[in-house]
């Protein structure tokens, strides 16, 4: 039987969601520790525990974050509605695994106070100078790939960016959720991880000249345009909380592996910000490999299964 085009939108809808969750879950249990510690003892499926003392299959903000994104958009999107579904997330733990939240980055949280202390203010409180930059907005961002994509691309990096903005508001943290998001599109259309990323590479640099990025920041991605991402020594990954790190490592574990298992443990086996490395990684592992590539034990134990099932199901009927 053939596929219909919204069935399988949908598909890729759960399998990202799915995905991004998964990933997000193997690493909480050592988020923080280092690569050493993830070399001596590396992660290969579920574990309980360890760093925020969690059950096994438990996400973070991370996945919370991206739900919240999704539940916008099937509810009738605009920012403001995003920041305030956020807001519940942190304020009264809608989208928590397990009823409480653990885990939130310290520009998010500035971000959710300040737009919660002034609800009638603007939605975009989030900060705008360099040191903004950490991996708050990508780590959530995926659910964008599904939404507004035959926006002209001015408009569609405007929309990327004000998403971004709820909690991080300078350029680069866009520009990262737009490469992001355009290896989504391109994984969508049928194109394999390394055909995606050389497209990628091709069509960017005029891409940020029509959208009049600041010179300073087109350099900041130079490296990752390169091409030869695949090729760099897993000693010069950096797999920490800045936005070009968790890009730079997600798209390197995706080029880098042919399942979505392997996929996502390297991810995870980086250390540090393990939970975000695999959310990145997994949602576009995900997307790809399908939700028949994630290994069906690591499904059986994640929270909320039912819940990002159906969620994925209103978001892809929504309009």
């Amino acid at each position: 039987m053939a596929i219909s085009p919204a069935s399988s939108a949908e598909s890729q809808l759960r399998a990202a969601l799915l995905g991004l969750a998964v990933g997000d879950a193997l690493g909480v249990p050592v988020e923080f520790q280092s690569r050493a510690a993830r070399h001596a003892d590396p992660v290969t499926g579920m574990r309980a525990y360890g760093t925020h003392q969690q059950p096994a299959g438990t996400w973070s903000d991370d996945a919370s974050l991206t739900f919240c994104l999704a539940e916008t958009i099937a509810n009738g999107f605009s920012v403001r509605k995003l920041a305030e579904t956020c807001c519940r997330w942190y304020y009264h733990n809608l989208w928590t695994p397990h009823g409480s939240v653990f885990d939130i980055g310290i520009t998010t949280r500035e971000a959710l106070h300040q737009f919660n202390r002034n609800p009638g203010g603007s939605p975009l409180a989030g900060g705008t100078d360099e040191y903004s930059n950490g991996n708050g907005a990508l780590m959530r961002i995926l659910p964008l790939a599904f939404y507004q994509t035959e926006l002209p691309l001015k408009s569609r990096f405007q929309l990327i960016w004000d998403v971004s903005a709820v909690t991080h508001g300078h350029i680069r943290s866009a520009v990262a959720c737009w490469l992001y998001l355009e290896m989504a599109r391109h994984l969508r259309a049928g194109l394999t991880p390394a055909a995606a990323y050389a497209r990628l590479c091709q069509e960017v640099p005029a891409q940020l000249q029509q959208l009049a990025v600041p010179a300073p920041e087109v350099q900041q991605f130079s490296y990752l345009l390169t091409g030869r991402l695949a090729e760099f020594p897993e000693q010069v990954i950096r797999s920490g909380g800045y936005v070009m790190h968790s890009l730079e490592a997600a798209l390197w574990c995706l080029l880098r592996h042919t399942t979505y298992a392997d996929t996502v443990l390297a991810a995870v086996n980086l250390g540090d910000d393990t939970d975000t490395t695999g959310a990145i990684a997994g949602g576009l592992a995900g997307l790809y490999y399908g939700e028949a590539a994630i290994p069906p034990e690591w499904l059986a134990v994640l929270a909320r299964r039912a819940d990002i099932e159906a969620l994925s199901q209103r978001m892809a009927a929504s309009k």
